[in-house]
């Protein structure tokens, strides 16, 4: 019988031409990550706000958890009080993601710290639950067509979770510690098999979110720092979902394929290297805010909001963005659609 979290098998298994493509594109991106770093650290700081303001809100979207757009900047970058249950959850995303921002060579990736992790994310809550292994097994179910609850997936029982648990963080240590594997692939390997485990009675969604955000920083990519890549995830959510759906079938049994998984987020990570190429080409210094908005337009696929326009030129003030949106509309390069709260602003074809 195969065995459960047999990394070299699992790792050997994803050396094919689908993945290490993707792979090599990821690479391509990292290699001008370290030049920014370099040569454009000024704009690279200007985007972490904007970034951490993003990750959090749309980790908690993908679960159901959301407050306003002010109330959700107020949180992530005044510390706001939390008022409500999801503003409390976001808070503690936020608190969470924080520290992985500061301190991720210092957290190492042992069961202890991932339940000190889950405490802290539910820390503004006073949930019993927080900082505890699952106690009762989980099902993943979804809505069938005539509208039954159908059980997709069964994730490992509560008594066996410890141990499961024990399993992939040594295997995760082994692998990185021998080198043998690019890892990239050791971290996504990682997070699937948390996922599926699905270790807590409750945030195991954004528990995984937060720990590849972690692994990828331990691996040297720092792009999530940038440019929010659970927001990449929120906008692919349905292809998430079957990347999962694809991968989990024969997990329980160690007979699934891992590469829909790890090539869905390959490509998340790749589309988020690609915002980062363009963000960084259109707020380099010497380019007037009028061109980086005519910049941001040009490569828009669809209408945007004024809250993501601002997200997306944070080093851009909210009255000169308005007063040059109202300039490109009277030009007639652009035009607004809805009202209200659903404005949004889009190149006039």
């Amino acid at each position: 019988m195969t065995e459960q979290f047999d990394y070299d098998r699992v790792l050997a298994s994803l050396l094919v031409p689908e993945v290490l493509s993707a792979l090599a594109d990821v690479h391509e991106h990292r290699g001008r990550e370290r030049l920014y770093v370099t040569m454009a650290s000024d704009v690279l700081d200007s985007l972490v706000e904007s970034a951490c303001i993003q990750s959090t809100g749309a980790s908690n979207r993908i679960e159901n958890i959301s407050t306003s757009d002010k109330r959700l900047r107020e949180l992530v970058t005044a510390g706001a009080k939390p008022h409500t249950r999801d503003e409390r959850e976001i808070a503690g995303y936020r608190y969470v993601l924080d520290e992985i921002h500061t301190s991720h060579d210092d957290i190492t990736v042992t069961p202890n710290v991932i339940l000190q992790l889950h405490r802290d994310l539910y820390r503004f809550t006073g949930a019993g639950f927080a900082g505890r292994w699952k106690d009762s097994d989980n099902v993943i179910a979804e809505q069938g067509e005539s509208g039954e609850m159908v059980v997709r997936f069964r994730p490992t029982s509560a008594v066996a979770t410890p141990h499961a648990m024990e399993r992939i963080c040594d295997e995760y240590a082994r692998q990185i510690g021998t080198g043998r594997y690019d890892p990239l692939l050791v971290s996504l390997v990682f997070a699937f098999d948390f996922v599926s485990i699905h270790p807590f009675n409750d945030g195991n969604g954004r528990m995984s979110r937060l720990l590849t955000l972690l692994l990828l920083y331990r691996s040297g990519y720092l792009v999530g720092k940038y440019v929010s890549i659970e927001r990449e995830i929120e906008r692919t959510r349905q292809t998430y979902y079957e990347a999962l759906a694809a991968s989990s079938v024969g997990w329980e049994d160690a007979t699934s394929d891992y590469a829909p998984f790890v090539t869905y987020m390959l490509g998340v990570l790749t589309a988020c290297y690609g915002e980062l190429d363009e963000r960084v080409a259109r707020l380099s210094p010497g380019r007037s805010s009028e061109d980086v908005l005519r910049s941001y337009f040009d490569g828009l696929m669809g209408p945007a909001t004024k809250r993501e326009i601002m997200d997306a030129n944070p080093s851009i003030s909210r009255r000169t963005i308005e007063r040059i949106l109202q300039k490109l509309q009277v030009e007639g390069a652009i035009e607004k659609v809805g009202a209200a709260r659903a404005t949004m602003y889009r190149v006039r074809r």
